[in-house]
Parts: structure tokens; sequence; C-alpha cells
């Protein structure tokens, strides 16, 4: 090989410790993998790269487990422990994951905002990464950058709290008939092939609510200092709108990763 050839012969020690190049990447046909052995399209919108499917890795990127938690049942609503958690933790919709298709196959992990920041301890500081190096949860600003890409005729505002854009929901939800038939219907057309899927959330009381009807994804950035974070929702029975909302951090959501 040509580099390893080159790289000899300016070798100044012996014996000579060759390393190989990083693999190229090519946002929109390269894959990502996570440190748990999972692998990730990736799509190109503007000057961003994102990753195409929900997150669905079970440790950060240095090793660390992200805590489980699996209370409640299929519904949830026993669960008292996924309310009060303080540290990252994830679940799975109505805890399924053996169907077939199962909801962990079809809509990967839910997070709480605290994983999706990398905090591990309880009222800890965020120390750690959950998507793959040289990748990060994306922050708020990143998520209106989007937005304002894909209908650069209409003012998005970064400041608004509800609809940030009345369109640009159905050109980022998947085609999937996952989505929900609603009258009128508003089905996506997913122009740029960001394939949003309706994983639905486990609210802030535990239980697990709107498969199917409804995406959320989280941001990296706290509202202020308090309980709460930046979201995006995609709604099926509203229309194909794209709502910049904030969500108390506990809330179990998707997380796609973007790159550094």
């Amino acid at each position: 090989m040509r580099w390893k050839k080159a790289a000899l012969e300016n070798c100044p020690e012996v014996p000579c410790i060759v390393t190989p190049p990083a693999p190229s990447f090519t946002c929109g046909t390269s894959t990502v993998p996570d440190m748990d052995g999972n692998s990730y399209n990736t799509v190109s919108i503007g000057t961003q790269c994102w990753m195409q499917d929900n997150l669905r890795t079970r440790i950060y990127n240095d090793g660390t487990e992200i805590s489980f938690n699996n209370s409640g049942g299929s519904g949830g609503t026993t669960s008292e422990t996924w309310s009060v958690l303080n540290y990252g933790a994830y679940t799975i919709y109505a805890n399924d994951s053996v169907a077939s298709p199962s909801n962990l196959a079809t809509y990967g992990y839910l997070y709480n905002w605290y994983a999706a920041v990398g905090i591990v301890t309880p009222m800890g500081i965020p120390t750690k990464n959950i998507c793959p190096t040289g990748w990060h949860v994306p922050t708020d600003g990143e998520w209106t950058s989007l937005i304002q890409f894909i209908v650069p005729t209409e003012t998005v505002s970064a400041t608004v709290v509800g609809s940030q854009s009345p369109t640009a929901g159905g050109i980022l939800k998947s085609t999937s008939t996952l989505w929900n038939t609603v009258t009128p219907p508003s089905p996506g057309t997913d122009n740029y092939g960001f394939s949003a899927l309706p994983g639905g959330i486990r609210n802030y009381l535990g239980s697990f609510i709107n498969i199917r009807n409804f995406a959320m994804f989280w941001s990296a950035s706290e509202v202020g200092s308090g309980n709460n974070a930046w979201i995006r929702y995609l709604y099926n029975a509203s229309g194909n709108g794209v709502d910049r909302n904030n969500s108390d951090k506990v809330v179990g959501a998707s997380v796609r990763c973007l790159r550094d």
C-alpha cells in the first residue's frame, strides 16, 4: 500500500511503528458505529451530518454503562423509580424488546436528558458522551439550524416556545406507515432522509405514551438552570409542524447524534 511504503521510507525509528490512516468518511454513504456494536446510517442536510437512526446504545463512548430502567410493566404506570432519577438512564417503550419487530429494534431506546448529556451520578456534572467519538447530542441552536435550512422560505424563530415551523415536521417525518393515520392525514415526505419515526415517550410520571403518534428528540441545552431542557416534537394528529418546547429532564425521549 502506498501510504505504508511512504511511511516506512520516512520513519526515523527502528523498529518502525506505522499507524494506518483513519478510514475516510462521507456523510450520507458512510455508517458510524457506537461502542455497543450498533451501526448507524448517516444523512447530510445542509452543513450538518446527522445519524439517520435513533440511538440504541447502552453505554457511553468510554465504555461506562448507562443505567437501565425496566420498571412498571408495559404501561410503566406503577413506576416511581423512573420519575425521580436525576442521572443518566434509558428504557424501552412498554418494556418491549422481544416482539418481532420490537419497539427497541424499531425506535431505539428512550433516554432521559441526564443520559443525553452524560451525567452518571446523582446531581453530578456532565462527564460522558452518549454519542460515538466525533459526534454529539445536538444543542437547541443546532436543531434550529436544521429547521431553518429545510424551510428557507419560512421565518423560523430561535426563541419561540411552541410551533417553530408549520411544515418542517412533514419534511423530517419518515413516510413509514408506523405513523398512525389521522383525519386529515399528515403524511411525512422525508425530503432529506432524516426519517423521523414516532417512538413516543416515557413521561415524567413513568408512563409510556403516544407511540406511533409523535416523536420527541432531546437537545443538549437546558432551560435556564432548572429541571427542564429543550426538545423538538414532531406530531401526527396536529399536522406537519415542529414544536420547540421544554420538557422535564426525567422524560424518556429519542436521541439523534450530530457529527462534530
